[in-house]
């Protein structure tokens, strides 16, 4: 028996335990909802309308501001505004957006990539207000340290229940958030990045009779010793790395996709008719249409992690005085990461026909058999792609997961070289376990977090619409 079957058979029943908890499904007409999915889609669209649909309003403002218009160097924080936001990507343009859409239409079908789609849109709105309220309730542990902020749920839930004479029970669930954030870090940040890159460098070293078919172990000490080395240097480095290496990696990736669109450009039309008439059609039952819509949403939800709150986390970062201008960045996120990229790698499945025939869930090998009928050479580019997915997501939710441990047990070396050291042995665990079993265990967690996150949020609601009013008033005034 290989260490990587020892290492798989041991996690299996903790991936179990974990995902049977938190995705507790209830029958409704019939069919398993799951009701975590149903909260997210729910406050994405309650936020889109009750704050007056800015993610199509307010989408040039927020390019601008992207772009360093409304810049304030003397600002607290660390990173600039553009910074955070390629560093929030870096954490949520991961394998998500390759696997994970091809987990959708494998199991979801095509029609999974439009619900993908739509709630990417309605996501921005989320993505808006937890960006906001992650500066806006941010917190300075040194006071000598004037650029140094540490942000996120954690703050603005137990700001939310204060301010509603419930202390006690706003640290409880800030608490509660923070061991779910770190859960989310080792699961769907490390295990699953770190799982889906080796199933690429598997599949282009000769596949289950290569050489490191059984060595799953082998790369994740490699891909570990790789991400210590950087996530030493702390957010500024991380930072520094991810503003680099986040353009390049989408660059490459969606001038592939183009490409095979071009291949295919005869059956592009016929591929979107396929996909909205999944997305929709009586034919295939209302059970293919409630499973196209929940890995959409489920898949979407794990891609740009919008209500789950760990943008809030980088955001906070940023230098800033004005909390909705790096909402306003923020809001883009799920934009450029869902409707962009996990469209484009959708088009390209759906466009290519890889997806007939598969059985049960495909991830990674999906993705790269559709772009290999258009590039043939592809798959090699992808796993060198795939390994910038995965690294830039790695060192940004070590980085999350190590703010949340500070939250717990406060700014202390031994706390966060503890979790460091714990973070990276994950790395191993990932490589080496399979699929199944990271996703169960990832997402898991993962959704788990948007509970107390969207509870906080909603209870902010009317103080995230003042704010907003003063500010495009100010901003108005400003522009007269």
């Amino acid at each position: 028996m290989s260490i990587d079957t020892l290492i798989d058979q041991a996690f299996a029943p903790i991936s179990s335990a974990v995902s049977s908890v938190v995705f507790y499904t209830e029958p409704f007409t019939g069919y398993d909802i799951r009701l975590i999915l149903i909260w997210l889609a729910g406050v994405a669209i309650f936020f889109t309308l009750y704050l007056g649909l800015p993610n199509l309003k307010y989408f040039g403002h927020a390019i601008s501001i992207a772009r360093g218009r409304y810049d304030r160097p003397t600002g607290k924080g660390q990173i600039n505004s553009l910074q955070a936001l390629m560093m929030s990507l870096s954490g949520t343009v991961g394998l998500g957006n390759i696997a994970g859409v091809a987990v959708a239409i494998s199991v979801g079908g095509p029609g999974a990539a439009f619900w993908l789609c739509v709630m990417g849109i309605l996501s921005m709105a989320t993505k808006l207000a937890e960006s906001t309220m992650g500066v806006k309730y941010r917190h300075s542990p040194d006071p000598s340290d004037h650029e140094l902020t540490l942000g996120g749920p954690m703050y603005y839930i137990r700001a939310a229940f204060s301010q509603r004479g419930l202390p006690k029970v706003g640290k409880f669930i800030a608490y509660l958030f923070c061991i779910c954030c770190i859960g989310g870090a080792i699961g769907g940040g490390n295990m699953f990045q770190a799982n889906q890159t080796f199933q690429q460098v598997v599949n282009v070293s000769g596949g289950a009779e290569g050489f490191m078919a059984d060595k799953g172990w082998m790369f994740g000490i490699f891909l570990a010793v790789l991400t210590g080395i950087v996530v030493i240097g702390g957010v500024t480095s991380i930072a520094r790395l991810s503003s680099k290496i986040v353009p390049v990696m989408a660059t490459i990736y969606l001038g592939a996709g183009l490409y095979v669109l071009a291949v295919f450009y005869a059956d592009i039309p016929g591929a979107f008719v396929t996909i909205i008439t999944s997305a929709f059609s009586p034919e295939a039952g209302m059970g293919a249409v409630i499973g196209a819509i929940l890995m959409g949403v489920q898949r979407a939800a794990f891609s740009n992690e919008a209500g789950m709150g760990s943008g809030a986390i980088v955001h906070a970062a940023a230098k800033t005085d004005e909390p909705l201008t790096q909402g306003f960045v923020g809001m883009l996120g799920p934009f450029i990461d869902t409707v962009a990229i996990c469209m484009m790698t959708a088009l390209v499945i759906v466009v290519t026909g890889a997806y007939e025939g598969t059985q049960g869930m495909a991830g990674v090998e999906l993705s790269s058999r559709a772009f290999e009928q258009g590039i043939s050479w592809f798959p090699y580019i992808l796993a060198v792609t795939v390994f910038l997915f995965a690294f830039s997501t790695l060192i940004t939710w070590c980085y999350l997961g190590e703010v949340c441990a500070v939250y717990l047990f406060g700014k202390r070396s031994v706390v966060i070289m503890t979790y460091k050291v714990i973070f990276l042995c994950f790395t191993v665990v990932g490589s080496a376990a399979t699929l199944s079993n990271i996703i169960d265990f990832s997402d898991a967690i993962f959704l788990s977090m948007a509970v107390p996150n969207c509870i906080a949020l909603l209870m902010l609601a009317p103080e995230l619409k003042r704010d907003m009013r003063d500010y495009l008033q100010r901003l108005e005034n400003k522009q007269k």
